[in-house]
């Protein structure tokens, strides 16, 4: 954590009054090392083959191609995070550069080709030489003649993350590999992997296995990587021990798999509050934590870049106060005041916070209601997604579940007071419990199952509006319209934000990546939420057809019986517009005018000799604003004569 152990026992800062956003608890700064295994078997060739898509790469192009995509997003998208790749069963070794005088020769067979670090523009020129030109000069994907020792290879990755990553919150190693069984029948090797394995579970470093099948055999994790992987249960949603595998040799389907597999494993986030005290009544209290699942992605600047030289370069910001004869004024003679009947009134650093001070962070249950009493549109803020914490309060996961079945069984939500942090601003919110992911009836099985913060308005945050209803469209258009949209779903009826990209954010990163790499502009981009227009044509472009076709009829038919109407009306009245002039204004009084008197008097001038009142009560009926002089007045009601008669 950026803060330490405890985030709410931060160190002041000069606007420690501000209150933070949500963005600030978003992530933690994550370190990842690539160990690829360079053996005979990876860098295979897959079998030939005529079909159009089929696989021509090795297990090792593969996983450097994923390692290399890996790297592109994370420069940009999170440019405070480390990335290093390690090579392991190569015929070379090498562990950090001979100046510094430290070489590969305490870790045989194992080559440190990107040393774990912020992924800079060399970095990735370098691995996309090797990925997409072929470019080893170095000769250092040639295997050797006898495996690595697993052993070295978590030794030398906890020597990495000790050096470069020793304060990241998440340090993760990513092995790729389709060895099940890298020392066989050697039990003393496989205890001393077993030992280095366990050393970096201490450390706080997460083992992820990236198994690849080769020639249709199967991947067995209980041979040696049992012992190896410490997976938790928790964070496996339901299937603790399965290890997905990537099968080589079927079309794409080996680098495609990898890349689904490794960004499956995304970075733990990092709690929006940490030990919150939620006290469900008098003398019961336990301890959650918060997490924000769904936010808005957008560019983010972390830093101003300063591009009028030859190289671009990071400027340091640098801020100075200072007062009306450009004097730089010390801190100490700032004061903060608010003016109140044209006086300053000025406040202490310590009355300010006594004033913003309106409790400590809590969430106190203060009542319960039926689900159906929270509307949608009662939503004013990003629900947040709670989940219990044994730290504080022994006992917590067990009161946490029992509430959560409680409220689901008595299909119920809960009323509590809410304050986040030491300086936010308290709100009321509901929670509101969520099913299982694998329920039919979650909706949401993307999104974890618990309790749900739903933020609620105010009083004053609610505005009255009196919507009219609007028009109803015919039954019959209705009902065809039904049938375009239920042959318009998408997969299992359910949107999962996680398969669409924001295609602006992507493009403002492709913009970058090219800035950076020195390389050109991309032409365009592949954006996931451009409609697919030939299936929807497929699917419905009949349905459609016959819509388009049955609303034409349907609004000729309307204003058809629209135009037989003002005709009726027309012939009610009997006598040519010249003739019908004066009762006109004599039946002014009550808005009663036809609209075919209102235009026989507009085209005979005669408006003008209606009365102030007339003028105004034949406005109002016609919803016109009848406010203003008796001119004002004639001048709208020969507008509205003019647009609508």
């Amino acid at each position: 954590m950026a803060w330490g152990e405890d985030d709410d026992r931060r160190p002041e800062q000069d606007e420690g009054e501000e209150e933070l956003d949500e963005t600030d608890y978003k992530t933690q700064k994550d370190a990842v090392l690539f160990a690829i295994d360079v053996s005979k078997s990876m860098l295979q060739q897959p079998p030939a083959t005529d079909k159009k898509k089929g696989e021509k790469d090795s297990a090792v192009a593969a996983a450097l191609k994923c390692a290399y995509q890996f790297m592109q997003q994370r420069i940009i998208a999170q440019p405070k995070d480390m990335m290093g790749i390690l090579l392991f069963g190569t015929e070379k070794s090498k562990f950090r550069d001979e100046a510094g005088g430290r070489s590969g020769t305490g870790y045989p067979h194992c080559y440190l080709f990107t040393d774990l670090d912020v992924p800079a523009a060399e970095d990735v020129k370098k691995l996309k030489a090797l990925v997409e030109e072929g470019e080893d000069a170095d000769e250092v994907l040639v295997p050797s003649n006898e495996p690595a020792s697993m052993a070295n290879v978590l030794f030398c990755a906890n020597q990495v993350f000790t050096t470069n990553a020793a304060n990241f919150g998440s340090r993760r190693l990513f092995i790729i590999t389709d060895n099940d069984s890298p020392h066989g029948k050697d039990k003393a090797a496989k205890s001393s992997a077993a030992v280095r394995a366990k050393d970096l579970y201490d450390l706080g470093v997460v083992i992820e296995l990236f198994p690849i099948s080769q020639g249709g055999s199967s991947f067995d994790v209980s041979k040696f990587y049992d012992d190896i992987i410490y997976r938790d249960p928790a964070a496996e949603l339901g299937s603790p021990d399965e290890v997905k595998t990537s099968k080589s040799g079927d079309g794409l389907s080996l680098l495609n798999s990898l890349i689904s597999n490794i960004n499956s494993k995304q970075t733990p986030k990092r709690a929006y509050f940490s030990n919150l005290p939620f006290e469900l009544a008098p003398g019961i209290t336990i301890s959650v934590k918060g997490y924000m699942p769904l936010h808005r992605q957008q560019p983010a600047r972390t830093c101003y870049v300063w591009l009028g030289g030859e190289q671009a370069q990071l400027a340091q910001g640098e801020t100075i106060k200072v007062d009306s004869d450009t004097r730089t004024v010390d801190k100490s003679e700032v004061k903060k005041a608010y003016k109140f009947g044209g006086e300053y009134i000025y406040f202490k650093p310590e009355e300010l916070a006594s004033l913003k001070n309106l409790g400590g962070k809590v969430l106190r249950v203060i009542g319960f209601k039926p689900r159906s009493s929270i509307p949608t549109w009662a939503s004013v803020k990003k629900s947040i997604f709670i989940f219990p914490s044994e730290e504080d309060y022994v006992g917590s996961t067990r009161v946490f579940s029992a509430l959560w079945q409680k409220l689901l069984d008595a299909d119920k939500v809960g009323l509590a007071w809410f304050v986040a942090r030491q300086n936010a601003n308290p709100i009321m919110v509901a929670i509101i419990p969520s099913r299982n992911p694998d329920e039919e009836t979650s909706g949401t099985p993307y999104l974890p199952a618990g309790l749900w913060l739903y933020p609620l308005p105010f009083a004053d945050d609610v505005r009255n509006v009196e919507l009219s209803a609007p028009p109803r469209p015919a039954d019959e258009l209705t009902d065809k319209m039904r049938e375009i949209v239920q042959n318009l779903q998408l997969p299992k009826a359910m949107y999962n934000p996680l398969k669409y990209p924001n295609p602006s954010l992507q493009w403002h990163y492709k913009i970058l990546q090219a800035m950076a790499l020195e390389e050109d502009v991309p032409e365009g981009l592949d954006d996931a939420t451009i409609p697919k227009y030939r299936q929807i044509d497929k699917r419905v472009g009949g349905y459609l057809a016959e819509w388009k076709q049955m609303l034409a009829e349907k609004a000729g038919a309307l204003m058809k019986s629209r135009a037989m109407k003002r005709e009726v009306e027309d012939e009610d009245e009997g006598r040519p517009a010249a003739k019908r002039a004066k009762p006109a204004a004599k039946k002014a009084a009550g808005g009663h005018l036809s609209n075919a008197q209102l235009k026989a008097a507009f085209e005979q001038g005669t408006l003008k000799k209606m009365t102030v009142a007339e003028l105004k009560d034949v406005l109002a009926s016609k919803g016109v604003s009848a406010v203003g002089k008796k001119a004002e007045l004639v001048e709208k009601l020969e507008q509205w004569i003019e647009e609508n008669i």
